[in-house]
């Protein structure tokens, strides 16, 4: 199969439309088969549920070429039962699971040729949402839904390399306890944009939320779990607000089954940040993107593995990760599915 004639080392993290999407639609209390469409665009009336409510969810994953050549993509199945978990939070009505992995499947290989070669630094991006289209002008949830995948090919998330990132704490809060934080809902994202944007104008890379009761623990950024690495220990934040990161429980095994270290998870205080020796941020999109630095109100936390690469512990993690992603090191029973 020949690939597309893109200069694979030089992309962004942005978007390239490709040519097949996947598109199921939900009408008189049942989804239908679903398929393959060249057709990037959608039409919908104004006053679509998606629109005046807000009544969407989404996920993203990624799609690989191994070293030994075939097309996979990560862990799959649990994107789909993430997207399960937020259907039942916003009253949509969940694709079934073997359906969603299929679909990812089907627009992996119509999309074949976007899939960046092995030891390029790149990935096919897959981005399954789904959102409510019939007309609701009252507040309630929609009776029409579409599910949709599409593909793009990402260069890496870090141009020119890791860079540590510098975070600060925020003042605002990122979900209300008992809210829809531990779900993957647009609504979420929307409510971090003024907050993220506000960052970058300040000179800082993310936000970390506090818990908003008390104002004392950590819970996650805007778009990433934390984790954090003291002497042989991973230790991630544990809150019902959290989004369950597929990365940040790939890692957790990782480090207990692969690299041999002690995992916690449970509540991180604000006043304990100075005691770790590493932090980073992870997720689909960077797998992890460490943090040299945090600001909480002018008080500066620095970790001691320094703002200029990786620490040497969470450079294992990506190193693992990434490797069993890619083929070079064995991946656990159930991870890797192969496509092609």
């Amino acid at each position: 199969m020949e690939k597309k004639n893109i200069q694979w080392d030089s992309i962004g993290f942005g978007y390239i439309q490709t040519e097949q999407r996947y598109v199921a639609n939900y009408r008189d209390g049942k989804w239908d088969n679903g398929g393959l469409t060249d057709e990037a665009n959608i039409t919908l009336n104004e006053c679509a549920c998606v629109f005046q409510y807000a009544q969407t969810c989404f996920e993203g994953l990624k799609a690989y070429t191994t070293k030994d050549g075939k097309i996979v993509a990560f862990r799959p199945d649990l994107n789909a039962q993430r997207m399960v978990d937020s259907c039942n939070q916003l009253k949509m009505p969940a694709l079934p699971v073997e359906q969603f992995i299929d679909a990812v499947k089907q627009v992996v290989k119509a999309n074949a040729a976007y899939v960046p070669p092995y030891g390029s630094g790149a990935t096919l991006y897959l981005r399954p949402f789904m959102m409510g289209t019939n007309s609701v002008i009252g507040v309630k949830p929609a009776s029409e839904y579409q599910f949709r995948i599409f593909a793009t090919p990402v260069g890496p998330y870090f141009k020119g390399g890791v860079r540590p990132l510098t975070v600060r704490i925020s003042d605002l809060d990122r979900a209300a306890p008992h809210g829809t934080g531990h779900i993957k809902a647009g609504l979420n994202y929307a409510m971090s944009l003024y907050n993220i944007v506000d960052a970058h104008e300040q000179g800082y890379d993310e936000n970390i939320y506090l818990d908003p009761q008390t104002r004392t623990k950590l819970e996650e950024t805007g778009g990433a779990n934390i984790i954090l690495i003291k002497g042989n220990t991973l230790v991630t934040p544990k809150s019902g607000s959290i989004l369950p990161s597929i990365t940040r429980r790939s890692l957790l095994y990782v480090a207990k089954e692969y690299l041999g270290m002690e995992v916690e998870e449970r509540e991180v205080y604000l006043s304990e940040l100075d005691t770790f020796e590493e932090c980073g941020l992870c997720g689909t999109a960077a797998v992890i993107s460490p943090v040299g630095k945090i600001v909480d109100h002018g008080r500066e936390i620095c970790f001691p593995s320094g703002m200029t690469d990786m620490g040497a512990k969470t450079k294992k993690l990506y190193e693992t990760l990434t490797g069993i992603q890619m083929g070079t090191i064995p991946a656990p029973e159930g991870w890797i599915c192969e496509i092609m």
